[in-house]
């Protein structure tokens, strides 16, 4: 795929590609919001299916045989991984096999799938995309005449003529592909299709939830297109001197010469080190290509920053998060919709886990909820959230069970440094759940540091600190609830040393657990009604306000538990 240069205010048009790639021609009739993501936001996803395409693509993506400019009357061709452009036709191919005889050539292309059950016996995506090569072809001076589909699941070749027909829907399709790539915005998802269940895509583009959250007819219960769970997870180092090394498909962790642990790497989602934790530069490179983010935290859990790989492509969102941030009443909409959402969170929080919370709190939390969804200047909202934050961390306490809770004295809320070990928690967790959707924003292409309600500051992840503010009660209070109620840490385990507190190593190994297993509870999304863990919510809510930034959602869907 060629490169594109950034958009402008005005839209992609501004930096179109000359040459659309055939493959692209491919995506968009298959599904032009596909190929919009795909092309001009430069997002894409690898799942079962796309991993097994390029596994039985392998041969063919390996360039071999020649394919001369003019080649001799009679001449034998078999050239793999050719690739040729047309800028008379705006397109440029990369053609797995291109077969045939002195001029006249036969591009051959390979489908993962099996032989479609159809009159055609071919999809008309696929016989666009090898047209598209056909006409490649011709404009670079041989003769095409038709085509082939090896499908090799049924390992079975379909010959396509280029027909008239077949070359104007070809080239229909460019134009069509062009006319999207200028639009400031995707089209529209698919109403109902099956071509989205399987679709490697499906848990960027949300298909079922734009739809409904747009109002599409028919649209009234989503299915849960995207996996519930992550089947990749972080991983955790935090004993002092340890080093983390690569070692062929593992991430292996030593100190001295005794090993800690390993990982497997296509299952490592980010890795997070804390304190004097080295890392190779062979494990670091590894975690740039592909795409793991390395986040640096202090021994006590101070959240330092993040090192990854090459910036999402997605400049379209980043522009219109720029836009937005400098926009005074986008800011204040999104901000108002992030808060009072915390505000409602934190009330149901106490309502559902304080045995006799005051009438007063819950009624008062009702009302600064109230005022934080009236949109009110970022000063107001800022006291609104600040005295909600009060009265949440007064009847706080009220929610330790029993005699669990008398060795956690807990008079309200401090940090910087925390004073007690409910603080020293709190804090701890608050700062994974900031790396967390830190990880989360870049995975989307948002720019972690420019945020809506938090002003820009050096060094500090603004967005993830206002995407957070949904889920502290949800996830970070709630770890704390659970470890003090549950006996998982009890206070012997904290060191106290003059007004500051913190957890001993085997303390944060134990939270940690307690907060990966908090991430990966699955829950009934109160919008959508699927089964989906923390940790996925943390990703669409992400795609969520990236959708409401470009214009399709009319409103941040801010997440409300039930």
């Amino acid at each position: 795929m060629n490169d594109m240069e950034m958009k402008g205010n005005e839209g992609f048009s501004q930096g179109l590609p000359d040459l659309a790639p055939a493959r692209m021609v491919n995506e968009y009739v298959y599904c032009p919001r596909l190929a919009y993501i795909e092309w001009v936001q430069g997002d894409f996803a690898v799942n079962a299916d796309v991993a097994e395409g390029r596994f039985r693509h392998r041969v063919v993506d390996q360039e071999g045989g020649a394919l001369p400019e003019r080649p001799e009357e009679g001449e034998k061709i078999h050239a793999r991984s050719v690739w040729l452009s047309a800028p008379e036709e705006r397109l440029t191919a990369k053609m797995d096999l291109v077969e045939g005889e002195g001029s006249l050539l036969t591009p051959v292309d390979y489908k993962r799938g099996a032989l479609p059950e159809n009159p055609e016996r071919t999809w008309p995506a696929d016989r666009v995309q090898l047209c598209a090569q056909g006409l490649v072809l011709r404009a670079n001076g041989y003769t095409s005449l038709g085509g082939v589909l090896y499908y090799s699941e049924s390992k079975t070749r379909v010959e396509v003529p280029f027909d008239e027909e077949l070359i104007e829907e070809t080239r229909s399709a460019v134009a069509g592909l062009f006319a999207i790539a200028a639009e400031d915005k995707p089209p529209p998802p698919l109403e109902g299709s099956p071509k989205c269940i399987r679709c490697s895509l499906a848990g960027i583009c949300l298909p079922d939830e734009v739809n409904m959250l747009t109002g599409v007819d028919g649209e009234e219960e989503p299915r849960r297109i995207l996996p519930a769970r992550d089947d990749s997870l972080p991983l955790y180092v935090q004993e002092q001197g340890a080093r983390i090394s690569r070692n062929g498909e593992l991430f292996v962790v030593q100190r001295s010469r005794e090993k800690l642990g390993e990982a497997r790497i296509f299952e490592t989602s980010q890795v997070a080190l804390f304190g004097n934790v080295q890392v190779t530069t062979q494990a670091l490179q590894e975690m740039c290509v592909r795409g793991i983010p390395l986040s640096l935290f202090s021994t006590g859990g101070w959240f330092y920053g993040m090192a990854a790989g090459m910036t999402h492509k997605n400049v379209e969102l980043r522009l219109a998060q720029y836009r937005g941030a400098s926009d005074r009443d986008v800011s204040r909409r999104l901000a108002s919709a992030m808060i009072a959402a915390k505000i409602e969170n934190c009330r149901t929080f106490l309502m559902r886990n304080h045995p006799s919370l005051p009438d007063e709190n819950a009624a008062e939390l009702k009302g600064l909820a109230d005022s934080a969804r009236a949109e009110p200047e970022p000063e107001s909202l800022l006291g609104v959230e600040g005295m909600a934050a009060r009265i949440y961390f007064s009847a706080f306490s009220g929610m330790f069970k029993g005699s669990n809770g008398w060795g956690f004295d807990f008079q309200g809320r401090n940090r910087r440094p925390p004073r007690d070990p409910v603080n020293a928690m709190l804090s701890y967790a608050y700062s994974l759940l900031a790396k967390d959707l830190t990880v989360a924003a870049l995975l989307v292409g948002f720019d972690p540091y420019l945020g809506f309600f938090h002003q820009p500051r050096y060094g500090r992840p603004s967005l993830a600190l206002d995407l957070m503010e949904e889920f502290r009660p949800l996830v970070a209070d709630s770890v704390v609830l659970n470890v003090v109620n549950n006996n998982i840490l009890a206070p012997e385990e904290f060191l106290c040393r003059g007004s500051s507190a913190s957890m001993t190593p085997e303390a944060r190994k134990k939270f940690l657990s307690a907060y990966e297993r908090r991430m990966d509870t699955l829950i009934t999304h109160p919008l959508f009604g699927y089964k989906i863990s923390y940790r996925r919510v943390l990703e669409v809510q992400c795609r969520l306000l990236g959708r409401t930034l470009s214009g399709e959602l009319k409103e941040y869907p801010a997440f409300r538990t039930r």
